[in-house]
């Protein structure tokens, strides 16, 4: 019985990982046909990062769930292909959220297996209580939730691109514009357009609805919500240490050394 879910368990995850495949090669044939050569490029990334499970588990010796691989092939494919070149991330206003929400999740799960596994290797006399190896969970998550916003504010810097979505609001409150340069906010309410002049004053680009908030109310919700998912697997993998027979379905997400596996 148990080879036999193993073999349905490896059916679905080949059967996932072909079709998103030809599903990016689809895509990327269409999008060299419209002569988008970025989105050829990222097309082309995209079947790279597709490998990146396999070349892990082979270079680390680890045992990858089935779950979280297909887990991890979704995210890349509705990141990349979905949320980039399908326009995903502004046709559907929560998009971003549930994949950096899941981002906090599946690192968690990574940095909790990391020292989990350094626990139960004989090598490593050192034993961490439950409680600590959650809270090392959850900062493994939150700092590559971090460096992922760094990564999009370079590349909104150095390449001008909108990785962090700007957004409109009707309220601000900044100290820059106290004209006796006290440090005093001076709030602005119920703005309805913005007016920004460029080259000398011959260009106005007009924003209707408000102000253009540049990147950082994004940034916030996308830690906020990486935040939601460490905690979540934290808690998760703190209980599932505690009683791993109870929790056992936690083993969906977390990476093993294949010696462990084997017994």
């Amino acid at each position: 019985m148990k080879k036999r879910k193993k073999k349905r368990e490896l059916t679905i995850n080949i059967l996932v990982y072909l079709i998103l495949r030809f599903l990016v090669v689809v895509c990327m044939v269409e999008q060299a046909l419209k002569g988008n050569w970025h989105n050829v490029f990222m097309c082309f990334v995209t079947l790279l990062l597709f490998t990146v499970p396999t070349i892990a588990s082979k270079t680390l010796n680890v045992e990858l769930p089935k779950t979280l691989e297909i887990i991890v092939y979704l995210f890349i494919f509705s990141a990349e292909i979905l949320g980039e070149i399908q326009n995903f991330y502004g046709t559907f206003k929560h998009w971003d959220t549930m994949l950096h929400t899941l981002n906090g999740f599946l690192a968690g799960a990574i940095g909790f297996s990391l020292i989990d596994i350094l626990n139960r290797t004989e090598k490593f006399h050192i034993k961490m209580a439950p409680s600590f190896v959650a809270l090392v969970a959850f900062c493994f998550s939150m700092t590559i939730g971090v460096l992922w916003e760094f990564g999009e504010f370079a590349v909104d810097k150095y390449l001008l691109k909108d990785t962090q979505k700007d957004r409109i609001v009707t309220k601000i409150s900044s100290v820059s514009l106290n004209k006796d340069k006290e440090n005093i906010p001076i709030v602005i309410k119920d703005i309805n357009k913005t007016e920004i002049y460029s080259d000398n004053n011959k260009t106005i680009t007009t924003i209707e609805g408000g102000y253009l908030d540049l990147g950082i109310i994004d940034t916030m919700k996308d830690l906020f919500v990486n935040f939601i998912g460490a905690i979540v697997f934290s808690i998760l993998g703190l209980l599932y240490i505690k009683d791993r027979d109870e929790y056992k379905f936690a083993e969906r997400f977390l990476p093993i050394l294949k010696k462990f596996q084997e017994e």
